[in-house]
């Protein structure tokens, strides 16, 4: 990174972040070859219904477009804190509260996440148990599906409990064993698993905050990590999920549920230290308490490499991205510009700094990077930093046959232009940014 630089996150965290981008020399791939492609798909209830569940998709885990809703609604009963899977059998699952109160989670299945059928309701054979909330997925890497739940026995506290399929239909259920080390008082706990250590995200009923603790088993004993508004995501917060990303980084979702917002944040460093939180876009104040589920799919948005083409806007289509003092533009070029200027608007396009499954692109020896979010043309300084700001992922575009570039270090910010000069910024969820964001890749001016 050279000299640590304000890029409009959190100062320190920043710097983390980039740092930790850069860690592989040459470029590692992490984002899915040509033919394939991320796709995030989120099941949540919302603001509108407790009794419904939407269900949503994103090629990068920010800018979410609804894929049918209402996807589901039970026969009786809530669909509060829906948590999706795949299954071995390829059929999706998602398991959810009931009700406010009682002793029984849901289960329903689909096998295109469009259209859903109810299970069954299962009941958790907990002695004097009163709530049973926020059932989360969790599939272990011995290959077993858990599922992690909030009970309490006296109707006011909450305990994490783990119960565990004892058969591949899940049908069937072992005993609720206690998540021992969290507790008492907390809710929503979220577990993820990095190497042999599990990461436990877990709401703090009384102060409100999430707070985070790690242990060698999925039942525990549990070492809490950190407490407080130890990330800078301040609170009240719950509903957390998690869900890694293409750059080998881990993105958190939370409901700031008093404000009536839902925020998201990025890690780098195993959780240590997280971006400033950002809404997500399109869905904060509507969608609530989902979780996210990643795959690999065929399909996505590719360009060609190691060649030569033109990057035109789609919603000026006079204009190309261009170098013009060493800063981006999209400028006007036509038959009648002179060879300077068709030259300037003329790009290679090269498998990616940061991973060759995304892509790079150089203009007289400069690569396209962003800096300070502006984009520019840069001579490569060989650092970690450059790598991750001159790589961009194609998604798909808003016109057929076009892209949208994804900063490889700051997913869900977006090479778009505006004013004609371009810049990184964060999705927005209308038609204008969509357009401002997409390029078609045509025969080069030069």
């Amino acid at each position: 990174m050279g000299s640590i630089r304000q890029r409009g996150l959190a100062l320190a965290t920043s710097a983390v972040v980039l740092a930790a981008l850069g860690a592989a020399t040459p470029a590692s791939a992490a984002a899915p070859p040509p033919g394939q492609a991320t796709r995030y798909t989120m099941t949540a209830f919302t603001n509108s219904s407790e009794s419904n569940m939407y269900v949503y998709e994103a090629p990068d885990a920010t800018g979410y477009r609804l894929l049918r809703g209402p996807a589901y609604t039970p026969p009786t009963g809530l669909i509060r804190d829906p948590s999706i899977i795949r299954h071995t059998d390829g059929r999706y699952y998602v398991t959810y509260t009931t009700n406010w109160s009682g002793n029984t989670i849901g289960f329903a299945t689909s096998t295109d996440r469009l259209n859903w059928t109810f299970l069954r309701n299962h009941t958790i054979p907990l002695t004097g148990l009163q709530r049973t909330w926020a059932p989360e997925f969790f599939t272990d890497t011995n290959g077993s599906v858990n599922i992690v739940v909030s009970l309490s026995t006296n109707g006011t506290t909450f305990l994490p409990y783990r119960i565990t399929a004892t058969n591949s239909a899940l049908s069937a259920w072992s005993a609720p064993a206690v998540l021992s080390g969290i507790g008492p008082n907390y809710i929503d706990t979220f577990v993820v698993k990095v190497g042999s250590t599990y990461h436990a995200f877990t709401k703090q009923e009384t102060t409100k905050f999430i707070e985070y603790a790690t242990a060698s088993s999925l039942t525990g004993p549990y070492t809490m990590r950190r407490t407080g508004n130890w990330a800078g995501w301040g609170g009240p917060r719950e509903g957390q999920a998690l869900v890694p990303l293409d750059n080998g980084g881990w993105r958190i979702y939370f409901d700031g549920y008093t404000v009536g917002q839902y925020y998201f944040s990025d890690s780098y460093d195993t959780f240590t230290t997280w971006s400033a939180p950002q809404q997500l876009p399109g869905l904060s104040g509507f969608a609530r308490h989902f979780t996210v589920l990643k795959e690999t799919v065929a399909g996505g948005a590719t360009l060609p490499t190691n060649t030569t083409r033109s990057l035109r806007s789609v919603n000026f289509p006079d204009r190309y991205v261009s170098q013009r003092s060493n800063l981006g533009y999209i400028d006007p070029v036509s038959a009648s510009s002179t060879t300077a200027v068709k030259q300037a608007a003329t790009i290679s396009i090269v498998p990616g700094l940061a991973d060759p499954n995304c892509y790079s692109f150089t203009n007289a020896g400069r690569y396209l990077r962003h800096y300070n979010f502006r984009g520019r043309f840069d001579p490569n300084d060989g650092t970690a930093t450059f790598r991750g700001d001159a790589t961009f992922c194609a998604r798909p575009g808003s016109a057929g046959g076009s892209v949208a570039l994804e900063s490889y270090n700051y997913p869900g910010r977006y090479l778009r232009h505006y004013n004609y000069e371009l810049r990184v910024d964060l999705y927005q969820d209308n038609a204008t940014f969509r357009a401002d964001s997409s390029f078609t890749a045509v025969t080069p001016w030069a």
